[in-house]
């Protein structure tokens, strides 16, 4: 089931470009990482061309989500950049992507997916219709919260911590990606 936004939503999204939201723009093959990413692509095929994503591509890999992120979706993807993973705690990368650390892992990384294809335009109307922020249920099961701040787009996890979406619509063949600048936390 592909998303077609009605009138309104289009409203909200030119409403937020004039308001110097441009980050939320949709742009044709956006660049991320130094690499242009394709609407043609899956998740994985662009993630692994991104520079910005080498340790979530890994932990990817490690986590054995790999085909999951490669399947028909349609998936929303919140995606840390290399440096958001740098934020976390020393040691904290190096000990999830551990085999006997799987379980973990896979619990972070699927609190950072949402089933279907949840563009910018999309979230402006889950959160119109609620108040200002959209409430979303992961793939993991627990709840992340969308909200738009003076200065764009933000997430707000299970912990409190806040991620700035720095990157909106990365169109992928199974879905979309928002690049975040924080990891998010179940």
């Amino acid at each position: 089931m592909s998303y077609v936004p009605n009138r309104k939503t289009m409203l909200v999204v030119l409403a937020g470009l004039m308001l110097g939201g441009s980050q939320m723009a949709m742009a044709a093959d956006p660049m991320v990482g130094g690499a242009a990413m394709y609407p043609t692509k899956n998740i994985i095929q662009n993630a692994v061309e991104s520079a910005d994503h080498t340790t979530l591509v890994a932990a990817v890999k490690a986590a054995g989500l790999v085909d999951t992120l490669e399947g028909p979706g349609p998936f929303t993807v919140f995606a840390p950049t290399n440096e958001a993973f740098a934020k976390l705690p020393a040691g904290t990368v190096d000990t999830l992507v551990k085999p006997e650390n799987k379980d973990q892992l896979v619990k972070i990384l699927t609190y950072h997916v949402v089933p279907g294809r949840l563009t910018a335009g999309k979230l402006a109307e889950l959160a119109s219709a609620n108040g200002g922020k959209a409430v979303l249920t992961t793939v993991q099961g627990e709840q992340l919260t969308a909200w738009k701040g003076a200065d764009g787009w933000w997430l707000t996890d299970a912990q409190g911590n806040k991620a700035h979406i720095t990157i909106a619509n990365v169109i992928q063949s199974n879905g979309v990606i928002h690049v975040i600048d924080t990891v998010l936390m179940p």
